[in-house]
């Protein structure tokens, strides 16, 4: 397993060069229980609501995530915060024999939390009617990857803590996906299809991390989102308003996803009380 670990973590760190899976001929499929630090080491960009957007958006859209990026931190008396068990006797002394203290187990417990964060942002229907989406299995499995890409790349900045973090969310994320397809009906080809979706992940994840790059094409972030999200067949961006508009609303929503993140403070990371920004729909823009 190592060398095959070796591999990924050589391949990923040539992100700059990367554009996808395919364009990385040592990318290996990696094993269900391993996180190949998925938001590789990029530096950091500054930011700005236009980068990366080609024309103008239309309408409604187009007036979403231009403002100024804060830290998503759930504030102390938010009734959404998700605080840690408080025991005391007995009670605490087995649990501490049973190491529900240890770093490990909260880690887990704070893993679970940021996950349920993504879900609370990926299952429910405002991104869908925001974006003009279908709801099918390809698409939420791509806001999912979108997604986790977002926190794991945040985790990052943590160094050796937040990529064991992240190897807890990854966990979690990919035991959520693998029920997913079984839900789906896959059963017989479960292995192939959970190999196949874990190439796509760490295909997009190199996509995105690329496009984020100071020196990266002016476009190369929307380009990413059509190919990723919104693209079924690889067909070229299309010129089509509507459709243009909610491809370049989701980048400028990612990139400053991105931004708050990295404003997010440790704590609110690693316990997952924070909260991606509201979306509402298209009928009723918000000034995100």
């Amino acid at each position: 397993m190592l060398p095959r670990w070796s591999r990924a973590m050589n391949c990923l760190s040539r992100v700059r060069t990367v554009k996808s899976v395919e364009s990385c001929k040592e990318f290996p499929v990696l094993s269900n229980h391993n996180y190949a630090v998925a938001a590789s080491a990029a530096p950091t960009a500054t930011y700005s609501p236009d980068n990366g957007l080609p024309g103008n958006a239309a309408a409604n859209l187009g007036k979403m995530f231009q403002s100024k990026p804060c830290s998503l931190a759930l504030a102390r008396d938010s009734p959404l915060r998700i605080e840690e068990p408080h025991y005391e006797g007995i009670r605490h002394f087995l649990l501490k024999l049973m190491l529900f203290y240890s770093k490990q187990s909260k880690s887990i417990r704070g893993a679970n939390v940021v996950y349920r964060r993504i879900l609370s942002q990926v299952d429910k229907p405002p991104i869908y009617e925001v974006f003009n989406l279908e709801k099918t299995f390809k698409m939420t499995f791509s806001l999912l990857v979108l997604h986790m890409w977002l926190c794991l790349r945040r985790l990052k900045q943590e160094g050796k803590e937040g990529v064991e973090f992240g190897q807890y969310l990854y966990e979690i994320y990919n035991h959520d996906v693998e029920l997913r397809v079984s839900k789906a009906g896959v059963n017989l080809l479960l292995t192939k299809w959970m190999k196949d979706l874990e190439k796509i992940f760490y295909g997009n994840i190199v996509a995105y991390e690329t496009a984020m790059l100071p020196d990266a094409k002016q476009d190369e972030l929307v380009n990413s989102i059509w190919r990723n999200i919104f693209s079924d067949d690889g067909s070229p961006m299309p010129t089509d308003p509507a459709v243009l508009s909610a491809v370049q609303a989701m980048a400028r929503y990612a990139r400053r996803e991105s931004f708050c993140l990295s404003l997010t403070d440790k704590e609110a990371m690693f316990s997952g009380n924070f909260m991606f920004t509201r979306l509402k729909s298209s009928t009723d823009p918000m000034k995100a």
